[in-house]
């Protein structure tokens, strides 16, 4: 037997039980990964901010504090807010479902010339053996569940906000300890990627609270002259959750007020259902692009691919994540290596403009 046979054989071994081991340590700290990738996502977006309530002179703990408190209460109010409204609604649905019933089979009757008996609908509905009282008697086994998961979602929560207030408050101390390990020249490239992060981080979030802001206004505007429940909370959900869930955040936001508006007229929820498919198209090709341009500098196709690639991997965390990601990567890339000047090309212009004497000239690209 050669001499590199055994050696090879413990190195395999060796190596099929670290990956085991690696694999297993990966699943059992999943959760505990993912709650430091979105503080540090947190920590990233407030740099800029705590440092210029440093630079006014307050200290940098409590400008920490005091930022993650402010987005404490603003996230708790919101989703109180919708919260009391959801439940008012359906507390309304429940004492006046016979009512609610009537009225859609009218709808219905008269719409599609259908012969549906009310009567008979809300005998169903009411009936203690029926399917539909079935199905509520299943869903209240299911509170305790619920209430055992809203507190896990609190306690993982404010282990985000933790982690998040220490990578901000201690953020030089801790900058200062990486770049003690490194050299100089290597302590610049740090410095550098740790600066595009927060840039790169902060225009997201900027281009996503002001498109968030464009989308509520429209939308309040639009669910006042429908008459939909609480049109300033919906208008606010729905611009909110659209942004800061990309790509199925439309969706999901479009339910909540969809299904308020159902319950008081079908018609008017099919308004709405059109004038959020028209707003999201108008959003698209008008609002975003410019928004992100000025902000990210993102090609559209890296901000689609990405997003869809994150909340494959991560779900909704990684949706949200993939896009400052991106960027950064997009921004890392195009700052590495030599880059050349362009030569003259009819494939690298950008745009063809009318001469004066019927001549065809071509405007170059600014980055040749």
């Amino acid at each position: 037997m050669p001499r590199w046979v055994p050696r090879a054989v413990v190195i395999f071994w060796m190596g099929f039980i670290g990956t085991l081991v690696l694999r297993f340590t990966f699943h059992r700290l999943n959760n505990f990964l993912i709650l430091m990738l979105v503080s540090l996502f947190i920590a990233l977006a407030l740099e800029p901010a705590v440092n210029k309530l440093v630079a006014r002179g307050r200290g940098r703990r409590a400008s920490t504090g005091m930022l993650l408190l402010g987005l404490l209460v603003i996230v708790f109010t919101f989703v109180g807010a919708v919260g009391t409204i959801v439940g008012q609604q359906v507390a309304d649905v429940l004492s006046n479902s016979e009512q609610y019933v009537n009225d859609t089979v009218k709808i219905l009757n008269d719409t599609f010339g259908s012969q549906i008996d009310a009567a008979s609908v809300n005998e169903r509905i009411s009936n203690p053996t029926g399917p539909v009282q079935k199905f509520i008697d299943s869903q209240q086994d299911k509170a305790f569940d619920l209430s055992v998961q809203a507190l896990g979602a609190l306690f993982q929560m404010f282990t985000v906000l933790l982690f998040s207030y220490y990578l901000v408050a201690d953020g030089p101390r801790l900058r200062r300890s990486i770049c003690s390990r490194l050299r100089p020249d290597k302590q610049r490239q740090v410095l550098n990627a740790w600066e595009l992060a927060i840039t790169k981080t902060g225009g997201y979030l900027y281009s996503r609270a002001l498109l968030a802001v464009i989308s509520s206004f429209f939308h309040w505007i639009a669910f006042q002259a429908i008459g939909i429940p609480a049109p300033i909370a919906m208008a606010l959900w729905v611009g909110f959750v659209s942004q800061f869930l990309p790509v199925i955040g439309t969706y999901i936001a479009g339910v909540l007020p969809l299904v308020l508006t159902f319950v008081e007229s079908p018609i008017k929820a099919l308004v709405v259902i059109g004038f959020i498919a028209v707003y999201q198209q108008l959003e698209n090709y008008l609002f975003a692009p410019k928004v992100t341009a000025r902000t990210l500098e993102l090609h559209p196709a890296l901000a689609f691919g990405g997003a869809l690639v994150g909340g494959a991997v991560l779900g909704p965390v990684g949706a949200i994540l993939a896009l400052p990601a991106v960027a950064m990567g997009q921004a890392l890339a195009s700052s590495w290596g030599t880059r050349h000047e362009v030569i003259d090309d009819p494939l690298t212009f950008l745009q063809a403009t009318k001469p004066p004497r019927g001549k065809r000239r071509f405007r170059k690209s600014p980055s040749a």
